[in-house]
């Protein structure tokens, strides 16, 4: 089935692509979830009208992400938490806490944008992805120190 992207979809395309899905997955994924349009005529003549704008919200959006790629790249987040002997410690530290911490710091950053497999379980230090668009990342540094 031919679709029309609406916005853009990782492993897929981006907003005004047109692709070639399964039918199921366009019908059951991208279409209800306002994702993609079927690629009728009419569709495509009306997403062709506003390419041009669309490539300009594009790359606006992109020099903004590496901008703010550029500023939380020296980033360094420290957590303290109770640990026991071997290192582990109670709790962990994920997402929201590395989301919390900067926003403190002055820094709006989605927690989708942090790429982090599990929480974090034990003492030590970690470098951490913050992917805030397909072209602009940015590594920082989380350190979980033990306390008593």
């Amino acid at each position: 089935m031919q679709v029309i992207l609406r916005k853009d979809v990782e492993k897929l395309g981006q907003a005004g692509d047109l692709k070639s899905v399964k039918d199921g997955y366009a019908r059951n994924h991208l279409i209800p979830r306002g994702l993609a349009l079927p690629a009728t005529e009419e569709a495509v003549r009306w997403f062709e009208k506003g390419r041009q704008k669309r490539e300009k919200l594009r790359e606006t959006a992109a020099q903004k992400a590496r901008d703010l790629a550029a500023k939380i790249g020296g980033a360094a987040l420290t957590f303290s938490r109770r640990a026991g002997a071997e290192g582990k410690i109670f709790g962990s530290v994920g997402k929201s806490d590395i989301v919390d911490s900067l926003k403190a710091l002055g820094f709006e950053v989605d927690k989708s944008a942090v790429a982090l497999e599990a929480a974090l379980k034990t003492v030590g230090d970690f470098d951490v992805e913050i992917r805030l668009h397909p072209q602009a990342s940015a590594k920082i540094k989380v350190s979980v120190l033990a306390r008593s």
